[in-house]
């Protein structure tokens, strides 16, 4: 039995409205990302509705996670979306029969442009550590005024004679 990605694929394209519902982002969004290159422009029907492909709605789900997740910039997706993009081609396009210099500059582009992945995914995950390295020194400076405070408190308290009954 095809599963719904195999389905899903099988049917017609959807409207800008569908889109946007399946992905759970807003149809100004969805115009967002084709007007700064992230979607390619959608198939239109007559009248000028947008008509986009599963592909489109897949691109657009890896769109929201890259920027959930790591907190990348709408330029920093695009080299994300176009390198995977770029990796597919070579994917598609490498066959056994080329000779060794043709094969040897397709695997060459592909660490090239995974070798950029890297770096910007690097730079996310320094930030995020320089950043955890702050609040960590922070903790333990408050947790330090913690425990010197209630040393203080247990010397001021050690002191007190307490009357009895």
């Amino acid at each position: 039995m095809a599963n719904d990605k195999e389905r899903a694929r099988d049917e017609p394209y959807l409207q800008i409205g569908e889109v946007a519902d399946r992905t759970g982002v807003t149809q100004r969004t969805l115009r967002f990302y084709e007007e700064r290159g992230l979607l390619k422009p959608p198939s239109r029907m007559e009248g000028g509705f947008r008509l986009y492909s599963e592909e489109d709605v897949d691109r657009v789900e890896q769109i929201k996670r890259l920027q959930n997740l790591l907190g990348l910039t709408l330029a920093e997706i695009k080299e994300m979306v176009e390198a995977e993009e770029v990796k597919t081609e070579l994917r598609a396009t490498y066959r056994p029969d080329l000779d060794a210099e043709e094969r040897i500059a397709r695997l060459v582009k592909a660490i090239e442009v995974t070798e950029r992945q890297v770096e910007i995914i690097g730079t996310k995950v320094n930030s995020l550590l320089e950043m955890k390295a702050d609040l960590d020194a922070k903790l333990e400076r408050y947790r330090g005024w913690v425990n010197d405070l209630r040393e203080a408190l247990a010397k001021e308290n050690a002191g007190t004679v307490y009357p009895t009954r």
